[in-house]
Formats: structure tokens, sequence, C-alpha cells
């Protein structure tokens, strides 16, 4: 069962939550020279998300640091933040907002508008609610949730590329992010 399968939501999970930066991941990857996929992630995000007692009522907002990419190669991820790709002198940030929250399978998808590099595209993102624990070892609650989508790079202006000799291209177009969230409840809703 999930969130989303009743309208009420229990009441020690609604409230207003934060993501905790330590225990949470924001990765993508991308295929590269058509043979492999490189990996990266980026170490400065931060977002909170409201979840109400209609869940379907709660929403998610988050925002990228896009100079902190880390793929573990310095040369590569001057390039990425260089004018062929993010700009980052020009767009420094990655931001998502939710739009609506609705029931998928065994998880639910958040629907939202994701900015990136000038441009805002609807990107919807397939979410499973990992748990929840009230009276951690750090004296909080915390969720915790996984959660993934594809982009299109080219629908974010975003298209440099190198050709290949035989065909193709050197970089794929299809970004796959995931996320691994914690997040820690800040305000409890009120009884």
């Amino acid at each position: 069962m999930t969130l989303l399968d009743t309208a009420a939501v229990p009441s020690h999970l609604t409230g207003e939550w934060k993501i905790d930066p330590v225990h949470s991941e924001v990765s993508f990857t991308v295929r590269h020279l058509m043979l492999s996929k490189v990996r990266g992630s980026f170490t400065d995000f931060e977002g909170s998300f409201v979840i109400t007692p209609d869940a379907r009522q709660s929403s998610v907002e988050a925002t990228v640091v896009l100079a902190s990419i880390d793929t573990g190669n310095a040369g590569r991820d001057d390039h990425v933040r260089s004018a062929d790709f993010f700009d980052v002198d020009k767009y420094p940030t990655l931001t998502y907002r939710s739009t609506g929250i609705r029931a998928d399978g065994d998880g639910f998808v958040v629907d939202g508008d994701l900015s990136l590099h000038g441009v805002t595209k609807q990107v919807p993102l397939q979410v499973e609610a990992t748990g929840f624990l009230a009276n951690t070892p750090f004296g909080d609650t915390r969720a915790g949730f996984s959660a993934t989508a594809e982009i299109n790079r080219d629908d974010f202006g975003i298209d440099f590329n190198s050709p290949l000799e035989g065909g193709g291209l050197g970089l794929g177009k299809k970004i796959q992010i995931a996320l691994e969230i914690q997040a820690i409840l800040q305000v409890p809703a009120a009884a």
C-alpha cells in the first residue's frame, strides 16, 4: 500500500520536511561513446517538501548547484561546467518544483517543473517511499525516498556533442537521474 492508496495519511508522517544532504544523493548517468555509461553526482543541493493529510496535495521543491558536479574527473567536470554544457556562470542552478502527485503501482509519481539552462520542462519523478522512522539515534524523525527520472538534454538546450567516425554521437542525449533522499521532519502537522 502506498501513501496515495487512501486520502488520509497518518498524522505522524505529515508536516514540513527538509532534505538531509549528508545522507542523500543526487546522481545521474549518461552514455559515453555509445559504449559505456559515465556516472556523476552533485554535492551541493537542498530541498524541502510538505506531506499533507491528503498526500495528493503534498509538494516538493529542490535546488541543485550545478558547479558541484563530480564525475570523478576534474577535467571532465570543468568541461561540463563550461558554456558547452551547463554554463554555470550564466545558469548556476537546477530547480525542481512539484505541480502534482499521483499514485502509480507500488509508488507514486511527482509531476513537476524542472528548470535547467534557462529552460523549464515538465519532468515526472517515479518515487518510492522507503520508510519513516521516529526517534532516530539523532533524536529526530526521518523519512526516506528513492526517485528516478529521465530527461533529454536537447530539451534544455544542452546539445554539445562530437560525431563519431563510424556514426553515432560521443555523448548520449538521454540522462538518467537517480535520487536517494533522507529527510528530517522540521514541523509536524498540527494534531
